[in-house]
């Protein structure tokens, strides 16, 4: 208890809390951060060409790869869908079951799209691990997902990625 609450001080030899971390020696990038605790703006914000922001969460009944090849579980699952407010969908003249395209920069997919009730809005969700076998242009949603190593020194940012959505021809 007394560690886990840091009841003895923390791991500097004067016990002390740091406000002022060292991030260039955690990486490359460090110099690029705040020197204090402050908000860090890197994300993939949305823009007027990109106007939402991509989840790509698994799938409720994949969890990990191993379950998308599961019968039961593509069943449950159906296909790759957007899931996507009810008032977007309407304002780029949707309706559930519509082909959308989904992209950005680094690629495009095809999926169906799903107005959802309390979906928020200028957010579109994919739930993923699909192989990509199971999109209809054969080319999965990671294909719009970013593999940029993350802040200070690596990590994952593909759960950070705006996109265009258009009504796929």
């Amino acid at each position: 208890f007394e560690t886990s609450h840091f009841l003895d001080g923390f791991a500097w030899p004067d016990k002390k809390f740091r406000f002022k971390p060292d991030w260039q020696a955690y990486g490359p990038r460090g110099k690029e951060m705040p020197t204090l605790p402050d908000h860090f703006d890197v994300i993939d914000n949305a823009t007027a060409e990109k106007p939402f922001r991509l989840v790509a969460a698994p799938a409720r009944t994949f969890l990990n790869s191993t379950f998308t090849e599961t019968p039961s579980s593509q069943k449950r699952e159906v296909r790759p869908t957007a899931m996507m407010n009810p008032d977007d969908c309407k304002a780029l003249g949707l309706a559930d079951g519509d082909r959308v395209e989904i992209g950005n920069e680094r690629g495009k997919t095809i999926v169906n799209v799903k107005a959802k009730a309390g979906q928020q809005k200028g957010v579109v969700v994919v739930e993923g691990i699909w192989p990509n076998r199971n999109f209809e242009t054969g080319i999965g949603i990671n294909a719009v997902t970013s593999a940029d190593p993350g802040w200070p020194n690596g990590g994952a940012v593909f759960h950070d990625t705006a996109v265009w959505i258009r009504k796929a021809a």
